[in-house]
């Protein structure tokens, strides 16, 4: 029974959560976009609190986010140079620093949108739903730290390399779950919370990220005039 769970959630259930984040995300882009949106209610918000918690939100979820991806996915770590020892340093100090920042930002952006009146009535379940799952998910990961430094302390990297191989293996579509059978298990319910983001994706707000302006760094500058109308 062990064994077919994990099969199920960490061999079957990728895919599932791959699949409805991919067609979910096409499906409400051509049915919904009047919904495509962030559903942003700054405005209703302190522009300083705001600030902080928005700011502090996204550049700590960013730099999570590329440090998987980078981590886990890819070898410029190694090709610039870090043995395993040090790249797993490199991972716990930079995942604990953002993920300090972002729980930070995330539990002021939470707090608002349940206790202030006005956002709560704009909200949408799903805006709170998704925001708490981000960070019961985060505070997982967090969690993992309390394995992932001892470890680099003593050298071990085992858990490390596993992972690596385990999520690599889901990218070439070729999952073995039985790679991590014996992985602690913070670092299962981490992945699990981690794999049912996606799954909620095409359902939330979160679909605005396929739409980030990137173009706005690089367009020319929009020049704005006033008209005055003479007065007679």
């Amino acid at each position: 029974m062990i064994w077919s769970w994990n099969t199920f959630l960490f061999g079957i259930y990728p895919y599932i959560a791959g699949t409805i984040f991919l067609l979910g995300s096409i499906i409400r882009y051509e049915r919904e976009q009047a919904g495509w949106t962030s559903y942003s209610s700054q405005i209703l918000a302190s522009k300083r609190y705001m600030m902080w918690a928005s700011n502090l939100w996204h550049i700590g979820i960013l730099t999570l986010f590329l440090g998987h991806f980078t981590g886990l996915l890819t070898n410029i770590l190694e090709w610039l140079g870090l043995d395993p020892v040090e790249h797993q340093w490199l991972a716990a100090s930079a995942g604990i620093t953002a993920g300090v920042v972002a729980m930070v930002g995330g539990v002021m952006l939470l707090l608002r949108r349940v206790l202030d009146p006005k956002v709560r009535y704009a909200s949408r379940p799903m805006d709170i739903i998704i925001l708490a799952w981000l960070l019961i998910t985060l505070c997982f990961g967090l969690s993992t730290q309390f394995i992932s430094v001892p470890d680099a302390i003593h050298d071990h990297v085992q858990n490390m390399d596993i992972l690596i191989r385990y999520v690599r293996s889901i990218a070439e579509f070729q999952a073995d779950p039985q790679l991590i059978i014996n992985i602690p298990l913070i670092y299962k319910i981490h992945m699990f919370c981690g794999f049912t983001v996606f799954l909620l994706f095409p359902f939330s707000r979160l679909v605005h990220i396929w739409t980030v302006p990137l173009n706005y760094v690089v367009r020319p500058y929009q020049l704005v005039r006033s008209k005055i109308r003479s007065v007679v």
